[in-house]
C-alpha cells in the first residue's frame, strides 16, 4: 500500500491528484483553512465511524475532491483494470477523476468534506452515481 502517493502503479491512467488548500492562516486564536475559492457546486460534510466502508461507485460527470478534517482512511481506486491504494490523514486533500471507482475504509472515526464540481443531483432527477 502507498501512503499519499502521487503516482499509482506503473501504467495506470491518472486517477487521483493530491491537492493543497488554497490558503491557510494560523495565529493565537486558531487556524483558518480555505479549501477552494471556486469550481465546486455541491459540498458535503461526511462523518464515518472506524471500521466502516463507503463507496463502490464512480461518477461520470463529476470530479470529487476531499479534505480530511479528522481521522484517517484507506482509499482504493479502480479504473481500466488498474488498482491503486492510498492512506490519508487529517489535513490531506485530494481529488478523484471521473470514471474512477472508489472505496473508503475508515481506519478511525473520520470527518471529511466532499466537494463535487457539478453536483450529484442531475436536472433529469437522476444521480451521477454509477455502482460497480
Amino acid at each position: 500500500m502507498n501512503t499519499k502517493q502521487e503516482k499509482g502503479i506503473q501504467g495506470s491512467e491518472h486517477m487521483l491528484e493530491i491537492l493543497k488548500p488554497d490558503f491557510e492562516f494560523s495565529d493565537e486564536r486558531g487556524k483558518l483553512v480555505q479549501l477552494v475559492h471556486d469550481g465546486y457546486k455541491q459540498i458535503n460534510v461526511v462523518r464515518s465511524k472506524a471500521g466502516t466502508f463507503r463507496g463502490g461507485h464512480c461518477h461520470r460527470l463529476n470530479r470529487e475532491a476531499f479534505y480530511i478534517i479528522e481521522g484517517n482512511l484507506e482509499l482504493t481506486l479502480r479504473k481500466d483494470g488498474f488498482e491503486e491504494k492510498y492512506t490519508f490523514f487529517a489535513g490531506d486533500m485530494f481529488v478523484i477523476d471521473e470514471y474512477v471507482y472508489h472505496d473508503f475504509r475508515y481506519l478511525k472515526d473520520t470527518v471529511l468534506v466532499g466537494m463535487y464540481n457539478n453536483g450529484v443531483e442531475l436536472e433529469n432527477g437522476e444521480k451521477d452515481i454509477v455502482a460497480e
